[in-house]
C-alpha cells in the first residue's frame, strides 16, 4: 500500500532543506497526524509551532472541507515558507506571533485537535493549551525520544512533561516509542 505525500509537502521540504531548518516533524509523525485528523470531521484544529509547514501540509491533507486550522509560529523566516506553499488554502489561518501570547489572547477558543510542536503549549503553558481542548479531542506532541538537536538536560524536561501528562486524570494518555516519540492525550472530561 502506498501512502500518498501531499504535493505541498514535497515543495515545502525542498524549501526547508535550502533554509537550513532542522526541527521539522518526522514524516512518520506527519502520516499519524493526518490519520488522526481524518477522525475529526467539521473540526477546529490548532498547531503550535508551524515551522516551515511540513506537518501543516499533512494536517490540511487530512481535513475535510468544513474544518479549519490555525497554525502559529513566531519565526517569520520559516513561516514565510509555509505561507508561500499553503496560504491559498482557505481553511488555514497562519499566525505570526509568540505562542505564549497567542495562547493568552485566545484562551476561550476550543479545539478538537492540538498539535503542540513548540515550547508554548508543551513545555510552557501546558495547562493553557489543554484547557482549550474539547472533550474527545486529541493533544499530540512529538520529539519525546532523545533527539540529536536536544540541548543538554532536555531529557529531564521531556521526562517531567511525560510525568505531568500521565498525572492528569481527565486525559487518556498513550506513549508511542516510535518515530521521534509521540504522546497522544485524549480528553475524557
Amino acid at each position: 500500500m502506498i501512502c500518498m505525500i501531499p504535493q505541498s509537502y514535497l515543495q515545502i521540504k525542498e524549501a526547508t532543506d535550502i533554509s537550513g531548518f532542522n526541527m521539522a516533524s518526522n514524516i512518520d509523525t506527519c502520516f499519524l497526524l493526518r490519520s488522526l485528523v481524518c477522525s475529526k470531521p467539521n473540526a477546529h484544529f490548532l498547531e503550535l509551532g508551524t515551522g516551515t509547514g511540513l506537518a501543516t501540509s499533512f494536517i490540511l491533507d487530512g481535513m475535510d472541507a468544513n474544518s479549519s486550522l490555525i497554525s502559529v509560529d513566531n519565526d517569520p523566516k520559516y513561516l514565510q515558507i509555509a505561507q508561500q506553499f499553503l496560504s491559498n488554502d482557505k481553511r488555514l489561518e497562519l499566525v505570526e506571533m509568540d505562542g505564549g501570547d497567542w495562547l493568552l489572547q485566545n484562551e476561550t477558543k476550543n479545539f478538537d485537535f492540538i498539535f503542540a510542536d513548540t515550547w508554548h503549549g508543551k513545555y510552557l503553558m501546558l495547562d493553557n493549551a489543554l484547557n482549550m481542548l474539547k472533550i474527545g479531542g486529541f493533544y499530540i506532541i512529538d520529539d519525546m525520544l532523545p533527539q540529536p538537536n536536544w540541548p543538554e538536560g532536555h531529557d529531564k524536561k521531556a521526562s517531567k512533561l511525560t510525568t505531568i501528562l500521565k498525572s492528569k486524570n481527565n486525559f487518556s494518555i498513550v506513549e508511542l516509542n516510535w518515530a521521534s516519540g509521540i504522546i497522544i492525550a485524549t480528553r475524557k472530561f
